[in-house]
């Protein structure tokens, strides 16, 4: 097993503080806005729309101030204002306070991840796309605990209960910005003589990215359409919200360094898209055949679905963290990395309404069309790919990065010279 260094085990320690809240707020979030904040539905969906589409608009601004000014600064900074928002939950009972509110962490939640990644380039070692990984297995870690503090809030179902959960992650957020002054400072990137927004100018890197963000539609399939579906659609019990996160983040934790092991190229990573996208429809298929069922069955075909659901969550994952570095120049990795944070700006945007009105006030129709979308956004992958790889080969020198070093041999057989050393846990 190779040994963390320093500054990544600091990373990961902040992460692991950092997701113990995510988990609670994945797991309860949308719960605590409609039944302790008293939301209606509707509203709860625009509202998170709203928020996606603010999202969108910092992402790729805040990835060039960490390119330009020190990622850890500004990492720092967009923790701290998110812990702030969250606590401020607390006083959204009316919409357009929760609208704001909302939209101050959801856009601060994307700018964070945007200002992070110069960090993971600097620090991850030879290939960052694999300790992106292991800092996915360690958020899942985290999640599983924020699940199980959730299902106690959710089981409870007062007011109280929500409201501490709150204040839990608030205080977990400020925590993991207190880690990061252990991380070594990365020195800002030298300006370049090319144009200032060159990712936004990068066409096929821009079609990727809102073809990922189709698919990270599926990471809301279990925080908000699947809690809404076990206490509106069947007879299942509510402790099994928790169980259905739980079953998702161990197997994350267990399998998605191994599955990422695997994805060692774009082209590699256009394969594990189409075959991501076929388990996303299974897993849709199985869900809607719940309703009506008697609690243990109902049970069990939905915790089988959540498995075959977190297979394609794996392999979309492993993916993402290979073509979204593998075609990303070095310096500007917080640029490129914002703007492909902004396929999960489009799914925070679109998918809590999007799933809320098909699979849930539509109901099992709406189920099959989810599920097809991921199918065929799979299907593309492999085109849109080549396409931005041929693209990164021809414009960019071979040396620039070690993401256009990757780009050119898309097709060879990888040697251990490419500094393919996994991580372990």
């Amino acid at each position: 097993m190779r040994r963390l260094t320093k500054a990544q085990q600091a990373l990961a320690a902040s992460n692991l503080i950092f997701t113990v809240g995510s988990g609670m707020y994945l797991t309860a979030g949308v719960l605590y806005f409609t039944e302790a904040a008293h939301l209606p539905n509707g509203q709860v969906g625009l509202g998170l729309l709203i928020a996606g589409l603010v999202a969108l608009l910092l992402g790729v601004g805040v990835g060039h101030l960490a390119d330009r000014h020190g990622a850890r600064r500004v990492y720092t900074v967009t923790l701290i204002v998110q812990a702030v928002a969250t606590a401020a939950f607390l006083l959204a009972y009316d919409f357009w306070p929760f609208v704001a509110i909302v939209s101050l962490a959801t856009g601060s939640k994307a700018a964070g991840v945007a200002a992070r990644s110069p960090l993971i380039r600097r620090y991850g070692g030879e290939r960052p796309q694999e300790f992106r990984a292991y800092l996915r297995a360690v958020t899942n870690v985290g999640i599983s605990f924020g699940a199980l503090g959730a299902g106690w809030a959710v089981q409870v179902g007062t007011t109280s209960a929500y409201s501490t959960m709150i204040w839990a992650i608030a205080l977990l957020t400020l925590a993991s910005a207190a880690f990061l002054a252990f991380v070594p400072t990365v020195d800002p990137a030298p300006a370049t003589g090319s144009r200032r927004w060159i990712a936004l100018r990068d066409r096929p890197y821009l079609l990727l990215t809102a073809l990922d963000g189709v698919m990270a539609i599926q990471f809301k399939v279990l925080t908000v359409a699947v809690p809404l579906w076990i206490v509106g659609a069947t007879t299942a019990p509510r402790w099994l919200i928790s169980a259905t996160m739980l079953t998702g983040t161990v197997m994350v934790v267990v399998f998605q360094v191994r599955a990422s092991r695997g994805v060692d190229s774009p082209a590699a990573g256009a394969l594990a898209y189409r075959r991501a996208g076929f388990a996303f429809l299974a897993a849709c298929a199985l869900i809607p055949l719940t309703a009506g069922m008697s609690p243990l069955g109902a049970s069990m075909l939905l915790l089988a679905a959540i498995v075959v659901h977190t297979v394609g969550e794996l392999w979309h994952a492993a993916a993402g963290f290979e073509v979204s570095f593998a075609l990303a120049p070095e310096h500007a990795t917080g640029q490129y990395l914002g703007v492909f944070g902004l396929g999960a700006g489009l799914a925070e945007a679109v998918g809590p309404g999007l799933l809320i009105w098909l699979c849930i006030e539509w109901g099992r129709p709406g189920w099959y069309i989810v599920g097809a979308l991921f199918a065929l956004s799979g299907v593309a992958a492999p085109v849109v790919v080549w396409w931005a790889s041929r693209v990164a080969q021809s414009t960019r020198h071979p040396r620039e990065s070690d993401g256009a070093r990757r780009v050119a041999p898309v097709t060879r057989r990888p040697r251990e010279s490419d500094g393919h050393v996994a991580l372990r846990r």
